[in-house]
């Protein structure tokens, strides 16, 4: 029993642990007021605080409205990189869209949010 109590301990803390490897200056934006037809961007920046190169594995939106864009190269020990987020603003109304980018032997995914209101042209 205590070494399934030691494993399940030694389990936790590494994931918590591999969650410091990425360091991201902000995880969510809000945009405000934004006009219709008109795309919004926004570049989340990060760093790789690990001691090993950190690849992002791939990063989805929850919805085709919103697209995020990143480097497939190996980020070094120590550099920084950019998600950037642009969402399409087609419809008017308040939104609230994630992207979820997950790192190549990292857990947890990481979450980043975009939001704001969307202005309708008249």
């Amino acid at each position: 029993m205590k070494k399934n109590l030691v494993l399940f301990f030694l389990l936790i803390s590494s994931s918590l642990f591999a969650q410091s490897d990425i360091a991201f200056k902000t995880t969510s934006h809000d945009f405000g007021k934004i006009k219709q037809h008109v795309p919004a961007t926004f570049v989340f920046s990060f760093t790789n605080t690990s001691s090993k190169p950190v690849v992002v594995e791939v990063a989805t939106a929850e919805c085709g409205c919103t697209t995020p864009e990143y480097s497939k190269a190996p980020i070094m020990k120590g550099k920084s990189s950019d998600i950037k987020v642009t969402y399409n603003a087609e419809s008017p109304g308040e939104f609230s869209k994630k992207v979820t980018v997950k790192f190549a032997n990292i857990l947890p995914p990481i979450e980043l949010t975009i939001k704001g209101v969307v202005e309708e042209v008249k």
